[in-house]
């Protein structure tokens, strides 16, 4: 058994909350975490490598794994578009005597909480608010106004969803952020 066995550190949040900002600083200060690679049925993007961003697959593989209870969670995002985290993957990093960091959202975190309830550190990454949030995605310009309004819906509702989790962070000044999470972490994985 490995120092870390079961040991699970979940970030999770509404999209544009900076989660994945938090997350990267993080891998960089700890070398016993290890990022969690997602599965999913989309198709790669850009510079983005199988088993590196994502484990891609086929929508047929993904549902024959949800139906062989190969996930720890997982859920269906948009239509027939899949998202999970594989049980073989936590086993991996934890067989590496690692501690596995999810970046999943709020739904699924909420599941693998309750799946490792004892184990679990959940990070929910807050925005100061939702204008802010609204403000940070129109500055992406990535969308569009009904696609924004949709991602402003969403994270309105999963903001309801916040005290689920074992510590919130609000993310007003990114730096200050990172550092909250920073000393979070540091508790959790020094503790016995």
């Amino acid at each position: 058994m490995g120092l870390y066995q079961n040991k699970i550190i979940i970030i999770t949040a509404p999209s544009g909350a900076g989660k994945t900002s938090i997350t990267r600083h993080l891998m960089q200060r700890f070398p016993q975490l290890a990022f969690s690679v997602s599965a999913a049925t989309r198709q790669a993007r850009g510079t983005e490598k199988n088993g590196v961003d994502y484990h891609f697959m086929s929508a047929d593989d993904f549902k024959q794994k949800i139906q062989h209870n190969e996930f720890v969670e997982w859920e269906m995002v948009y239509e027939g578009k899949y998202y999970g985290t594989l049980k073989s993957e936590l086993e991996k990093i934890w067989n590496d005597n690692k501690i596995p960091v999810l970046d999943i959202d709020v739904k699924g975190a909420i599941h693998v909480q309750q799946q490792f309830p004892e184990t679990t550190l959940s990070l929910f990454i807050e925005p100061p608010s939702v204008d802010e949030l609204k403000k940070r995605l129109e500055s992406r310009g990535t969308e569009t106004a009904e696609s924004l309004a949709a991602r402003v819906n969403k994270a309105s509702y999963e903001l309801s969803f916040k005290d689920h989790f074992n510590k919130i962070v609000v993310n007003d000044d990114l730096q200050k952020a990172c550092i909250e999470a920073e000393m979070i972490i540091f508790g959790f994985i020094n503790k016995r």
